[in-house]
């Protein structure tokens, strides 16, 4: 099996399970609660998650570990353990930790590890990023506290290197957040974020804290929406029509339940906009017109694949058209419109237009032709939520080059920009004018990689080189209405990703711009203009934060973070240069007593 394991990617789902390369682990579809509702997606006993050598007891594998501490008892709970005679793992007295096991912490542990093992690989695979995702801290192993202490949360946090799984309730009424596949496959989504864009918590804009949200949602609907069996119960329940599929678009239902007397934490059937939402600074409420956006656009890929299997019954390929069919094709078409952009996001300050246009142009590369007007389709979607202008369509639909050589000053091997960020470095700063960088500016290459993606069709794109950068610009807080923080230095993230194919065509150039001169053409004009309008909408939300209270020190207990004493955003000096960032674990309400917490002062982070 090992010796299968490094082409394990040119091998079928089924002959990789066939192989022993992915291993079978019962684990729930969703959570406890949807179990005891509907009967046929209680325990997922066809959850397959890949195998790979060296895993040990835990679970422990190249990228994960699982330690079971719990803070409020301070116990550690004795590990899964690898049994390696018969690829699974046990309990440490050998009992099988399968559906019949779930009240046993190994299962727990088991069940957590699995899914987060599945997710990453569904991530990186070819038809998502094409790429290993690095963490956003020192180390290659993710740790995952199943049962991190009592409450109702769950978080990752990048300090402790961590995913942590609270529990509360007592007796039969007690919920392990471990348990439900959408808060981890949530949380998680955090943790591959950060990987992927480190800077975006350096922010205190909406849009960025809510697109982390909006990430973990969508991670943790795409994750069940590829499990058969759960499809055929969508379809059952909504009679084809995804508007009542409500099982698909809720998250979270045990944890909504328990804690806001709600069917669901959150639901992607929200039908909030850009405009309905202005003024609202709450991540995960704002999130929900980015999660809408993109449950409206799944929606669409699905009605496309429906007329495609009538245009394929018309012509006597199939005997019948099948919904079941339709929403299988739905799911790597999905998988690849959703996730493949993300390498097309700039370095920082992420805004819900930025993803848009990212989704639009990965969609572009990936089909260019685009005969069933899927592009259409998804420009109607982002600007019925505002996401987009009207007055963009005509531009967005224009034709133009699929790939478009960059103008330089000095040319730089494709293979050079990609071998180091030392190389990247030279190539930018020999084309400083035409990259519209400034002249003084100081650049850190944060990330360089090359990437294989495919399309849903299995066709095998061409290599991606994903070139991120930064350099920071100084700014002064004047003025009464920074607070505390009136007379101290910040800075404001300035870069840009561009991405490259392998023969050094650009294929994305997304630029987040500052204030200081670029040149005196038209193009550096309207560069430096936006950069100047950054700043104001920077300064100007730092300000409102400060006067809302959302900015302080990050207290914590002797049993973690304090959650009603932490802000949703800290402040640190570093070298006498105050850095606003996000705080992982909380976000506030818009109101101090959250209608969706109770008398909570801070909402829970998931």
């Amino acid at each position: 099996m090992t010796n299968l394991y490094s082409s394990r990617h040119y091998l079928s789902l089924d002959a990789q399970k066939e192989t022993g390369l992915r291993m079978p682990v019962q684990v729930y579809f969703k959570d406890p609660r949807v179990a005891e509702l509907y009967k046929d997606i209680g325990i997922d006993t066809d959850f397959n998650t890949p195998w790979e050598p060296g895993l040990r007891d835990g679970p422990t594998s190249a990228r994960f570990v699982v330690v079971d501490y719990d803070s409020t008892s301070n116990t550690l709970a004795p590990s899964a353990v690898w049994d390696s005679s018969n690829n699974r793992y046990i309990a440490p007295n050998g009992t099988p930790l399968d559906g019949k096991a779930i009240a046993l912490p190994q299962f727990h542990q088991l069940s957590v590890w699995a899914i987060v093992q599945n997710t990453l690989d569904f991530f990186e695979s070819g038809f998502g990023l094409g790429r290993r995702i690095s963490w956003a801290f020192e180390g290659n192993r993710l740790i995952i506290l199943p049962h991190a202490g009592y409450g109702e949360n769950a978080y990752y946090d990048r300090a402790s290197k961590s995913l942590q799984f609270y529990w509360f309730g007592e007796g039969k009424e007690r919920i392990y957040t471990c348990l439900s596949s959408d808060i981890v496959n949530h949380e998680f989504g955090h943790a591959i974020l950060d990987g992927l864009r480190p800077y975006f918590y350096e922010s205190i804009g909406a849009e960025a804290a809510g697109f982390h949200e909006f990430l973990g949602d969508l991670t943790a609907i795409l994750m069940a929406f590829r499990n058969n069996s759960f499809r055929r119960h969508v379809l059952e329940e909504s009679k084809g029509n995804l508007d009542a599929a409500t099982l698909l678009a809720g998250l979270a239902q045990q944890f909504g339940e328990a804690v806001s007397d709600a069917p669901y934490l959150r639901s992607a059937l929200s039908s909030e906009t850009m405009k309905s939402m202005a003024g609202n600074l709450e991540p995960h409420a704002l999130s929900e017109v980015l999660t809408g956006a993109m449950f409206d656009i799944l929606k669409g890929v699905f009605a496309k694949q429906r007329e495609a299997e009538l245009e394929r019954f018309q012509a006597g390929s199939i005997k019948q058209p099948s919904d079941r069919a339709a929403l299988a094709h739905t799911v790597p078409r999905m998988q690849s419109l959703a996730i493949q952009p993300l390498d097309l996001l700039p370095p920082c300050s992420v805004t819900f237009r930025d993803y848009a246009l990212a989704v639009l142009r990965a969609e572009q590369v990936a089909n260019p032709t685009d005969p069933k007007g899927y592009r259409s389709m998804m420009i109607d979607k982002f600007i019925g939520r505002g996401i987009l202008a009207e007055e963009e369509r005509e531009a967005l639909l224009a034709p133009t080059p699929v790939f478009k050589r960059p103008q330089l000053d000095v040319f730089h091997s494709v293979d050079a920009i990609a071998a180091s960020r030392g190389g990247a470095y030279r190539f930018l700063d020999d084309n400083r004018a035409k990259l519209l960088i400034p002249l003084n500016a100081d650049i850190l290459v944060t990330d360089v990689v090359r990437a294989s993606k495919r399309t849903p069709d299995l066709r095998s794109m061409p290599d991606q080189i994903v070139v991120q950068y930064i350099w920071r610009e100084e700014l002064r807080l004047e003025g009464e209405r920074f607070g505390r923080f009136n007379g101290e230095r910040t800075t404001m993230l300035c870069g840009a990703t561009m991405v490259l194919d392998q023969n050094g065509n650009r294929i994305h150039w997304a630029r987040k711009p500052g204030t200081v001169s670029v040149g005196k053409g038209a193009e550096a004009l309207a560069e430096q203009a936006n950069g100047a309008k950054r700043r104001e909408e920077l300064l100007g939300t730092i300000a409102a934060r400060i006067k809302s209270g959302m900015i302080g020190e990050l207290i914590a207990g002797e049993l973690g973070m304090l959650a009603r004493a932490s802000p949703p955003f800290g402040a640190r000096n570093v070298d006498g240069i105050i850095r606003f960032e996000l705080a992982p674990h909380f976000s506030i309400s818009e109101h101090a007593e959250s209608h969706n917490t109770g008398d909570r002062q801070w909402q829970i982070s998931f």
